[in-house]
Formats: C-alpha cells, sequence, structure tokens
C-alpha cells in the first residue's frame, strides 16, 4: 500500500469518528437529568440544599452540561430556614432527559405519575454510566429524597431529611429506589422517590441499607 492511498483512508476514517464524537458531546449538552456518581462523602450531610444543588453543578460542568442550572431533587421540612420546600417544586417544568436522550419525565406532573419512565433501564449518572443496582455489587439504589410519593415535603415534626440535609449523625432520611423496572413492577411502583427510611444519617448506615449517599439532579 502506497503512502497516498494509506493517508487517504486514514483521513476517511477520521471523517467517520468526528460525527460520532459529535453526537456524544450534544447528548451531554442535552441532558437534563441524572444520578450524582459520588455523594458528599459525608452521608447526608450535602451542606444543604445550597451544597446539594452546587454538586449537582459541578458535576454536570465537568460533564460538559454546566450551562444549565441544576437542582438536586431533596426536599426539606419546616424546621429549614424559610420553612418547608418540596423537591418538585425546585426543578422546572420539564422535559427531563437523561445523558443517553431518553426523556424520562416530560413535566412535574408526568414526573410523579405511573408515566414516569425513572426506571432501572433509564438510571444513569452524569457521565451516562449506569448506576449500581439491586443484583449489582454494590447495591447503591437509595437515593436521597426527603419526600413523599408526591415530592412534597414530610410535615416538621417528621425529620426525614437528615436535620435538612446537614447532619450524618442526626435523625434519618427517606430514600427512593432507583430501580423500579417499568408499570408491572408492583413492588417498587413510585418508589424512585419515595420508598423506605435510611437507618441513619451517616455513610455507613446509608451504604448498609443499600445507598451510597446518592441522589437525583435536574435542570429546571
Amino acid at each position: 500500500m502506497n503512502v497516498t492511498m494509506r493517508f487517504a483512508m486514514l483521513a476517511a476514517a477520521a471523517v467517520m469518528v468526528l460525527p460520532l464524537g459529535g453526537s456524544v458531546e450534544a447528548q451531554q449538552n442535552n441532558m437534563s437529568f441524572f444520578v450524582t456518581s459520588v455523594g458528599s462523602g459525608k452521608g447526608a450531610d450535602l451542606g444543604g440544599l445550597a451544597g446539594a444543588d452546587q454538586h449537582c453543578q459541578q458535576l454536570a460542568a465537568a460533564a460538559g452540561a454546566g450551562a444549565k442550572t441544576w437542582r438536586a431533587y431533596l426536599s426539606t421540612n419546616a424546621g429549614a430556614q424559610g420553612g418547608a420546600v418540596n423537591a418538585r417544586d425546585r426543578i422546572g417544568n420539564g422535559p427531563w432527559q437523561n445523558a443517553k436522550g431518553t426523556v424520562v419525565a416530560t413535566s412535574v406532573a408526568d414526573l410523579h405519575s405511573d408515566n414516569n419512565k425513572v426506571t432501572r433501564a433509564n438510571i444513569m449518572d452524569e457521565k451516562g454510566n449506569p448506576v449500581k443496582l439491586r443484583g449489582d455489587t454494590p447495591n447503591m439504589h437509595d437515593m436521597l429524597t426527603g419526600s413523599d410519593l408526591e415530592g412534597k415535603a414530610f410535615p416538621g415534626n417528621l425529620n426525614l431529611t437528615c436535620n435538612n440535609w446537614t447532619s450524618s449523625t442526626f435523625g434519618s432520611a427517606m430514600l427512593g429506589h432507583a430501580d423500579r423496572e417499568g408499570i408491572a413492577d408492583t413492588v417498587y411502583q413510585k418508589s424512585w422517590v419515595s420508598s423506605h427510611m435510611s437507618r441513619s444519617c451517616s455513610q455507613p448506615d446509608l451504604v448498609a441499607t443499600g445507598g451510597g449517599g446518592l441522589f437525583y439532579c435536574f435542570a429546571q
């Protein structure tokens, strides 16, 4: 093979690769929903809502989607400064799609209905990597939400937000399961947002019950 022909083949191969790379970058830019690839490292102490939002923003920026305003899907109770906050009220109007372009919900109402696509098949982190769910090692399907099935805050006398995401030692957290497998999965129905309480707010206890201090992030 002469030098001219070899160069032509290499150039053609490069042209074939470039659109694929551009496509991946475009998908990342359009991403508006993900699960954090890592938690705070301090259990459910996220630095409050502001700290959790910043974590979402930083992870999104590192993945090429930092131009959007990102919010953590977390509620706080009446004990928080400024009063209770509902997770569903923080995340904009939708629609939202994951790093691969799959739309998980078209609106807030859709997100909190049986029609949502927050299922095992569509759960991935900001890099487009799958999250370790039930059946994987380690199982990290528990997501911090502090919310009821409608994405709303619990009454102020219930500390299900680990002192409004500022403590790794006090209270408990309401957790959602990230691995519902469709409408027929009645055990995990709607449980992406509200499934069970954590053992405590510490990192070891979150891990022990099937989590890792991860949470959902949505672009407004």
